[in-house]
């Protein structure tokens, strides 16, 4: 019998797919830019300083057949302090609970540490290669290391790319969404772009400044933890407190007659009120508390009990 010709045919449904892509690499080597430029927002703190990342921090890209949940993590340094201890728990977390790896590494990187190498060679999910800062050399140099690492990793993929001049993304992204799984998404699509909420990005906002502003080591001295945070219709009221580790960097911090923070407190301000959309009143409050980079008890309280 012939179809009814108002009986319209069935469209074939669509796959959804979702999954958790997580990136790991060095120090500086581009995973903060790449997140961002995969998102299309400043989810993550980008400065020319090492160690920026301290908090793994979630991005979520969302499109009509897929949802991929991005992780941007500490990069890998060997543990100085507690603190760098549970910065690389967080990045030993992403290599359990990942459905692809992304391993990012400058152009002209040769090496690998043997545990990183034998945890990588030992995953059962697909690891990308990324080779960034491919605008800073020739197409011969990019094959000779595409053959290194090839033969070196042997990993799923190797693409090179400029996370900061966005050369190369839209391939990063396909071969992404070529190997992520099936699966229904796993947060609202309406929701925001990250797991995070905005104590949090207030907090990293306020950290990133310090970043900018001060030398040596008072930016990897220092934590940022809000106080209060009230949402007004007009204007957000902030207040945080910025810890150090000794009374002689709360000076440096302050500066003369409180020039410094005032800087800090007028940058970040900006920041804030660019990504929200309003007004942004944000007090901020010096105090130390010794050591606490090797103090567990503060560490859980600045959330690194993870």
């Amino acid at each position: 019998m012939a179809p009814s010709p108002f009986i319209l045919p069935l469209r074939p449904q669509m796959k959804h797919q979702s999954g958790f892509v997580n990136i790991i690499g060095k120090p500086n080597v581009g995973k903060s830019t790449l997140m961002n430029a995969l998102l299309g927002e400043n989810l993550s703190i980008v400065t020319n300083k090492a160690q920026t990342t301290r908090h793994r921090i979630k991005g979520i890209l969302n499109n009509e057949q897929y949802q991929i949940i991005f992780s941007d993590t500490p990069g890998m340094l060997k543990p100085v302090y507690k603190l760098h201890e549970k910065m690389m728990e967080a990045v030993d977390e992403t290599l359990t609970d990942a459905d692809i790896v992304i391993f990012l590494i400058e152009v002209k990187e040769t090496k690998i540490e043997e545990e990183l190498l034998t945890k990588l060679q030992f995953l059962k999910v697909p690891v990308l290669l990324v080779m960034n800062k491919v605008d800073e050399t020739d197409q011969e140099t990019i094959e000779a290391q595409a053959a290194h690492w090839k033969e070196l990793l042997n990993p799923t993929e190797i693409i090179p790319i400029s996370a900061l001049h966005k050369f190369y993304l839209d391939v990063l992204l396909k071969k992404i969404v070529q190997y992520l799984p099936e699966g229904e998404a796993y947060f609202d699509k309406d929701d925001n772009l990250s797991d995070r909420d905005m104590r949090f990005f207030a907090s990293e906002i306020i950290r990133e400044k310090i970043l900018l502003f001060y030398q040596k080591e008072i930016p990897y001295s220092v934590e940022v933890k809000i106080q209060s945070y009230k949402e007004n219709q007009d204007i957000d009221v902030i207040k945080a407190f910025i810890y150090t580790a000794r009374e002689s960097q709360k000076a440096i911090i302050l500066g003369h007659g409180g020039a410094a923070i005032k800087k800090v407190g007028t940058e970040a301000r900006k920041k804030l009120e660019e990504m929200l959309g309003k007004k942004v009143y944000l007090e901020l409050t010096v105090k130390v508390i010794e050591d606490w980079r090797n103090d567990e008890q503060s560490l859980k309280r600045f959330g690194y009990d993870s």
